[in-house]
């Protein structure tokens, strides 16, 4: 999610899209039927609640940051979410900008004017249940240290929250994976489950579908860096990985 001036396409991504035969996401956000099946492994299963997993003073706590920091959706519906997304709400709703867009939106927009497929390198079912495997106990817990480390910060949210944006909009992948793992709740402790095993099960993928045609695929860019990146492991896998320019030259009004 970016502010909507942000999330742009350079002429040679256009160019891109135009010339490639299929354009692949982390999963087909075109196919609105699954989004909808999908819905329900948003919730913790057992008609499990944020208030069975804490203190009743922590409950309150969370309660009171929802509520006044104004997510998207009412906190009665996201105390029944998986904690760690329902975090990612608060985090949607601090952006500092009237109008906010999403990459995935921009690039399926400009697809489809091509007219080309969209297609999902997983299902979002699978990547809903992946949360399913961290205890929801420990989210919960992730999700009130959060709140703690941001009241006693005072304003260091929004501060940290900046710089990931900086480091993005600067495509600087190396001080993007170092904020994440700093800064973004629930991915510095569960990297294997939420980007390593993904990276890995997309590699095995990829080499399947690459030879057969040519392919945009976009992912979230916390994919991309390390080691146990995509980026890295296509190499390792004996691709040969080239960065090519994706920034628009922009000329503001004095």
């Amino acid at each position: 999610m970016l502010c909507a001036d942000d999330a742009g396409l350079s002429d040679q991504m256009k160019n891109v899209i135009r010339k490639v035969d299929n354009v692949y996401f982390e999963v087909d956000i075109d196919n609105l039927l699954e989004m909808f099946a999908v819905i329900n492994k948003m919730k913790m299963k057992g008609d499990t609640t944020l208030q069975d997993l804490l203190s009743k003073e922590d409950y309150e706590k969370v309660k009171e940051y929802f509520e006044s920091k104004g997510s998207i959706l009412p906190f009665s519906m996201l105390e029944t979410y998986k904690p760690i997304l329902a975090l990612s709400t608060l985090e949607e709703s601090s952006m500092e900008c009237e109008t906010t867009a999403m990459m995935e939106q921009v690039i399926m927009r400009e697809a489809k004017q091509n007219n080309k497929n969209i297609k999902g390198l997983e299902t979002m079912a699978y990547q809903a249940g992946v949360l399913d495997s961290i205890p929801y106990k420990l989210q919960a817990e992730q999700l009130v240290s959060y709140i703690n480390d941001i009241k006693t910060k005072k304003g260091a949210e929004d501060t940290e929250l900046n710089e990931m944006m900086e480091a993005y909009k600067s495509q600087d992948l190396e001080r993007l994976e170092k904020l994440m793992m700093k800064t973004d709740v629930g991915i510095g402790n569960f990297t294997e489950v939420l980007l390593y095993n993904r990276n890995r099960n997309w590699i095995v993928k990829l080499k399947e579908l690459m030879p057969q045609k040519s392919l945009l695929v976009a992912v979230g860019a916390g994919h991309l860096p390390g080691e146990k990146g995509v980026i890295n492991l296509l190499r390792k896998a004996g691709y040969t990985v080239t960065p090519l320019e994706n920034k628009s030259a922009t000329l503001k009004e004095i």
